[in-house]
């Protein structure tokens, strides 16, 4: 990673990818499509250890703050792209340092299908997160400009009322872009993601 010295603190840094960051990034794609994959990325015990001992204090703030959040920032450019910590207004009107915002989601910009982006990343990392590491998170990609804003100690909405869910097939998908040109796209449902 090159870090401009000029830059303020926390500001203006340009992550490049290295060899290793595309080699992840191949496995992974070639490989997330379900939680277990999630599941393989962590020693025997961890995650039960983690999810049992650290997730209960002070009702997940500590692993919500701490370590998801920070964890994913730093460890996760390979995959999302550029991104930092900030802070997540919870239910209950507290606002912690518990979200992750990535500026522009290379998963999702070189997918180009929001049915991707839902059922191989969203739906399988909010439930990895509930499940096996003890904390709620509620992912919110935006289609339009490709970021994404993790919110960890924040219970995602049931299905029918996920906004992201209801979005319309992206303009850059391939199958979007075959249905314009075929002519196909005179209602909402022929609008909307076959993937999703």
């Amino acid at each position: 990673m090159q870090v401009d010295a000029s830059a303020a603190p926390g500001k203006g840094r340009e992550y490049r990818p290295s060899f290793a960051d595309d080699l992840l990034l191949a496995f992974f794609r070639s490989k997330m499509v379900e939680v277990r994959v999630l599941q393989s990325l962590f020693p025997p015990l961890l995650l039960v250890l983690y999810k049992a001992l650290l997730a209960p204090i002070a009702n997940g703030q500590l692993a919500a703050m701490m370590l998801e959040a920070r964890a994913t920032a730093l460890s996760c450019q390979w995959l999302m792209g550029p991104c930092s910590v900030n802070s997540v207004t919870l239910p209950d009107g507290k606002s912690w340092s518990s979200g992750v915002f990535v500026e522009k989601c290379k998963y999702l910009e070189e997918s180009k299908c929001l049915g991707i982006c839902i059922n191989t990343c969203k739906l399988p990392t909010q439930t990895f997160f509930k499940d096996h590491m003890g904390v709620d998170l509620y992912m919110e990609p935006n289609f339009e400009d490709y970021s994404c804003q993790f919110n960890f100690g924040v219970a995602p909405p049931p299905l029918d009322a996920d906004k992201a869910l209801k979005e319309p097939c992206l303009d850059i998908c391939t199958n979007a872009k075959r249905r314009r040109e075929l002519g196909r796209n005179s209602s909402p449902d022929e609008l909307s993601c076959p993937q999703v």
